[in-house]
């Protein structure tokens, strides 16, 4: 195999192979010398006790992200024969992380109207364009690994998060959009609405450090506003109240999580470290550091003298501590 590239490999039928051929010891020679000298030194112990992800994770502090990435994806390929050739398509054939995401996301967009090189071309173009982009990226690739219990190593997001997938589409479509070349965002707006069932509109901007869970049914509007380590489950809707033009869209301070189903409406400003309950319908600003449940939501504790949070709710999750506090109905 040559060495690494930072171009789209020909199509290929990775995961029909037999795993059972006769081809594994090739196969880790090929990856071991693919990107790196270190994979040689792990590849004599691979078999009997391949890295454990408490392994990886120690050494995030010491090595680049997307070696540790490659490191894991070397794991996996160990463990499952048949995931060698796509872990080789999708990974192991590139030299950056941001060259891997180009091809995985032009894979991901592309149809027979919209080529995956050109594609690929237009998103690695901006990843080398924007070094804030990318920063990004890795800001949700480590979001997504801290608070998603579901996740298990940096590749399973990579690779699989449609809401990580879908953030990183969008983070392109908005330098576009900024660039004034509205026709072509909205395009990868439209096909991201297609692929992953998240409608985020190309002017909306959006910090670093989110975590879109699950984000099946996600709606973002045009002058939305999302802040930094910012957590959203799905069917979460940041829209406008129908009748108003202009700047009418919700702004999102940081370190806000916004539980599943919650429509946020209106050019409201939702404060920072504030948590908003699965299923609330939010019409009026949210005081940072407050939690707003119901429909029409209201905040825990009372208007004149809101509960307070302690911890930022984006970070640790907790959706369900605010029940016993406005309820007494538990099943």
């Amino acid at each position: 195999m040559a060495a690494c590239i930072d171009a789209p490999r020909r199509e290929s039928c990775q995961l029909s192979r037999d795993p059972n051929r006769s081809q594994g010891d090739d196969l880790s020679r090929k990856f071991a010398t693919c990107c790196r000298p270190g994979f040689r030194d792990r590849l004599a112990s691979s078999s009997s006790s391949p890295a454990s992800a408490e392994a990886l994770d120690a050494r995030e502090g010491e090595d680049d992200l997307w070696r540790v990435m490659q490191d894991e994806a070397f794991c996996d390929a160990c463990q499952e024969t048949i995931l060698w050739n796509y872990y080789q398509d999708s990974i192991m054939s590139y030299s950056s992380l941001e060259s891997a995401l180009a091809n995985h996301l032009s894979v991901k967009l592309s149809n027979s109207s919209i080529c995956r090189r050109t594609l690929f071309d237009l998103f690695k173009g901006v990843f080398d364009d924007d070094p804030e982009i990318t920063s990004a990226v890795r800001a949700d690739l480590r979001a997504v690994k801290q608070r998603d219990p579901a996740c298990k190593t940096y590749i399973h997001c990579f690779l699989n998060f449609k809401g990580f997938l879908a953030c990183q589409s969008h983070r392109v479509a908005h330098k576009l959009w900024s660039q004034g070349r509205e026709s072509l965002a909205y395009l990868l707006q439209n096909r991201v609405s297609e692929v992953f069932g998240v409608d985020i509109h190309p002017g909306a901007r959006i910090g670093r450090g989110i975590l879109v869970d699950h984000a099946a049914g996600v709606v973002v509007g045009e002058t939305a506003v999302i802040g930094n380590d910012v957590s959203i489950l799905h069917n979460v809707t940041l829209g406008g109240t129908g009748k108003v033009s202009g700047d009418r869209h919700p702004k999102i301070g940081d370190g806000v999580l916004i539980g599943a189903g919650t429509c946020i409406l209106g050019n409201i400003r939702i404060g920072d470290g504030a948590k908003i309950g699965a299923g609330s319908v939010v019409l009026k600003d949210v005081p940072p550091r407050t939690t707003a449940v119901g429909n029409p939501a209201r905040l825990v504790g009372g208007k004149e003298n809101p509960t307070e949070l302690e911890k930022l709710p984006s970070f640790n999750m907790d959706q369900t501590s605010h029940i016993s506090e406005c309820s007494d109905y538990v099943i």
